[in-house]
């Protein structure tokens, strides 16, 4: 969709601006164009924006990342008389985006950034290139517009047009929302009020793009959309359960594509310092990068991911805004973004030179809840309007249809094929099942309430939850309460998610949220037909007990072999009644998962498994390896690329740190204090050390806790025990006299004693 309308103009100002004086005489656009930037031809609308600034029109541009959009105004600069005023958000990059305009000329003085950075004999130079008519373009963030003195110089210059970069940032509704903006139409009307302005985004639904219609006081505007359509970038939303997996699936991604540079955005400093040091731990180049740095350092790092010194860049959601950098190859999403206008802007920063373009998003609920929690001490408006953000890019992870049928819904556009071919849902279609039943309930409970709320409290009245707010309008009455309690929430959910995808229910835009019934949606009440959706598995896996979530880490980074899994614990059986010990001390159910996973045939692979020691191995190893060999052989079985991650986290640290204090016989509280642990999850990480082969004496605690004869009595328990199970020990010794830590101790010590 390419497309150029009129907008009704704005109360704030009726008077379309005269009409700019350019120097272009004998000349034309595509011989300025090649003269000023070398290029051949102008892509897309590029051409037609540009005539329509150069003719003195208010022009608004959405463009998505990579589309040319600095060119739209920096060409209509340079072939004007007098400055052009870019008013920018982020002062770290404006020293970039001035270098790239002074990279297509042979003046520094073409291009000039002010603000806070500048020294005073720095201002000074910049304002004698101004006051020469030199310098074209000069960059400003809206806090420089700000100063009467900075706005008094203006007045004297001659003003060729001024232009709102990230217009979006002047909506409350925009992924980046920023007050000062809001003030942009008063300080632009100050210092020349008849300049037109022109207004670029990447990204605005058409909420936002009211916003900054009116806002800008945009006066009778040309507005330019392009398509919201990257056909070169692939989509992918993975399950995040794990920590340690997906620390070793990012790891293993960015290893076998050496040599392409990419971003990982995450939502904590700390988390971009972690993944840095495992990625550069191993052999990856690449660098953190956030608000904690100096500027210094982050300039520094910035030119390192542009100069291709380094070939990750781990940051906050700082980073990325006017980079230009065309060739990145891949951006991961650590965590879920806050809006789906962040995402598209940053997975758009992919691919901008039309080639390949991998767009990954790890996805779980507790992000979710971590970003709700971070906007619980702002204002009530802001948290609405943060809410309604958040649940539009969890329909996004979880939706099962095409991700870019979503996406450029999101932005009003529609996406007609049926299979893009380039995402996760496409590539491997999710099953579908019939709601037609679903959909008419559904819309006759929006009818019921008049068309006048929003998607969380229609599932309230559909799932029969009396709350406050019912009460008070009393809709607890309506034959439709209750009426789908027989589904989740998230079904319904889901289910209006796909309806609105489907045209039959569409968003106020004006009320943002609230659903209206379409004319499609209208027509399928009167005649119900089939409707099928998909059910998000995503949700389910972020959803699932504690036990399914286990099952679920030890299979995310491959597919266990259930029957060679039956096998192996046949074999742990054997082994362990023929040596007398509990099945778990031989290997734990892990390490036999992983063994069907990894299929480990010699000695060294098999120490690759989850909580197999080098002394374990080889004292209990043999007749499994043996095993899985001819499992191997009789089945044609292919083994995995196995990729070992080399970890820099806590976790080795911690275990060094238990045995060497254990050794010193400190007291457990202190060790426990000294890691910042409870003391349940200190026990466990004991657990697991004594587990994988290493003896621990813990006698010195264990004498406080129980007397040789309890200890005796617990440990021929525990000779005899088939099964893990503490609830079990808990429930079968003395009644009850012992508790979960004194039991949990005693297994660590039979662990050290008969396992080692």
């Amino acid at each position: 969709m390419a497309t150029t309308r009129k907008k009704v103009p704005s109360r704030k100002t009726t008077t379309a601006p005269t009409a700019v004086t350019t120097i272009i005489t004998d000349t034309n656009l595509d011989t300025a164009l090649q003269e000023h930037f070398g290029l051949k031809q102008f892509r897309g609308q590029q051409q037609a924006i540009i005539e329509s600034l150069l003719a003195g029109k208010d022009t608004f541009v959405i463009m998505p990342t990579g589309g040319g959009k600095s060119l739209c105004y920096q060409l209509p600069a340079i072939v004007s008389e007098g400055v052009a005023i870019v008013i920018s958000p982020l002062i770290a990059l404006m020293k970039n985006q001035v270098d790239l305009v002074r990279g297509y000329s042979e003046r520094d003085d073409v291009a000039h950034f002010l603000n806070s950075t500048l020294t005073k004999k720095e201002i000074k130079v910049v304002q004698e290139d101004l006051q020469s008519g030199r310098t074209k373009l000069l960059y400003v963030a809206p806090e420089t517009l700000t100063k009467q003195d900075n706005l008094d110089y203006f007045k004297e210059l001659k003003i060729s047009f001024f232009a709102v970069d990230e217009a979006h940032c002047i909506s409350e509704w925009g992924h980046d929302f920023r007050p000062e903006y809001r003030r942009l139409r008063e300080m632009m009307d100050q210092i020349a009020p008849v300049a037109p302005v022109i207004a670029l985004t990447a990204t605005a639904t058409p909420k936002v793009q009211s916003d900054i219609v009116k806002n800008l006081g945009l006066r009778e505007p040309n507005i330019f959309i392009s398509s919201f359509n990257r056909t070169n970038l692939y989509y992918e939303i993975l399950p995040k359960i794990k920590k340690d997996d997906t620390l070793k699936s990012i790891t293993k991604f960015i290893v076998q594509n050496k040599g392409k540079s990419g971003i990982i955005y995450t939502l904590n400093r700390k988390t971009t310092e972690e993944l840095a040091s495992t990625l550069h731990a191993n052999g990856v180049k690449a660098v953190a990068y956030h608000a904690g740095l100096d500027a210094k350092l982050r300039a520094e790092r910035q030119d390192q991911f542009l100069n291709e010194d380094v070939q990750v860049i781990v940051a906050t959601i700082a980073f990325g805004m006017g980079i230009d950098k065309p060739d990145i190859r891949f951006v991961i999403h650590y965590n879920i973004p806050k809006s789906i206008e962040n995402y598209y802007q940053e997975t758009g920063r992919a691919g901008r030179d039309g080639l390949e373009g991998k767009c990954i998003l790890y996805y779980s609920h507790k992000d979710v809840s971590k970003l709700e929690h971070l906007m619980r001490d702002k204002p009530l408006s802001e948290r609405e309007v943060g809410a309604q953000l958040i649940n539009e890019t969890v329909a996004y992870a979880e939706s099962g249809v095409c991700r870019r049928k979503v996406l450029m819904s999101y932005f009003g556009e529609e996406y007609t094929k049926e299979n893009c071919g380039l995402c996760d849902n496409c590539k491997h279609p999710k099953e579908k099942v019939e709601a037609k039943e679903n959909v008419v309930l559904m819309l006759e409970t929006i009818q019921a309430l008049d068309e006048r709320f929003a998607t969380d409290y229609v599932v309230l009245i559909t799932t029969g939850v009396l709350t406050p707010q019912i009460k008070m309008f009393r809709h607890e009455g309506l034959d439709v309460f209750g009426k789908g309690k027989s589904q989740p929430q998230h079904y319904w959910n889901s289910l209006i998610r796909q309806m609105l995808l489907e045209d039959l229910l569409h968003k106020d835009i004006e009320e943002y949220g609230v659903l209206k019934i379409t004319k499609k949606g209208q027509d399928f009440l009167k005649k119900p037909k089939s409707f099928t959706i998909v059910l998000s598995n995503l949700f389910e896996e972020a959803n699932a007990d504690d036990e399914e979530a286990s099952a679920a880490e030890n299979t995310a980074t491959g597919a266990t072999d259930e029957k060679l899994f039956e096998m192996l614990k046949e074999l742990r059986q054997k082994e362990a009644k023929r040596k007398g010990l509990p099945p778990f001390v031989i290997f734990l159910e892990t390490s036999l998962q992983d063994m069907a996973t990894l299929f480990p045939t010699t000695i060294p692979e098999l120490e690759k498994c989850s909580g197999v020691s080098k002394g374990k191995a080889l004292r209990y190893g043999k007749p499994f390896i043996e095993m899985v060999a001819q499992y191997v052989a009789e089945n044609n079985i292919v083994k995995p690329d196995d990729f070992i991650m080399k970890s820099v986290v806590n976790k080795s640290g911690n275990k060094v740190h238990i045995i060497q204090q254990v050794d010193k016989k400190i007291p457990l509280e202190m060790i426990a204090k000294a890691k910042d642990l409870r003391m349940d999850a200190l026990l466990e990480e004991m657990e697991t050390i004594a587990a994988s082969g290493t003896k621990l004496n813990l006698d010195y605690a264990i004498d406080q806790m129980l007397d040789e004869y309890e200890q005796e009595e617990i440990l021929e328990y525990f000779k005899g025990c088939e099964v893990s199970s503490l609830q079990l020990a808990l429930e079968e010794l003395s009644d009850g006299n012992y508790n979960w830590e004194q039991l949990k101790i005693m297994r660590i010590k039979f662990l050290s004693v008969y396992g080692n």
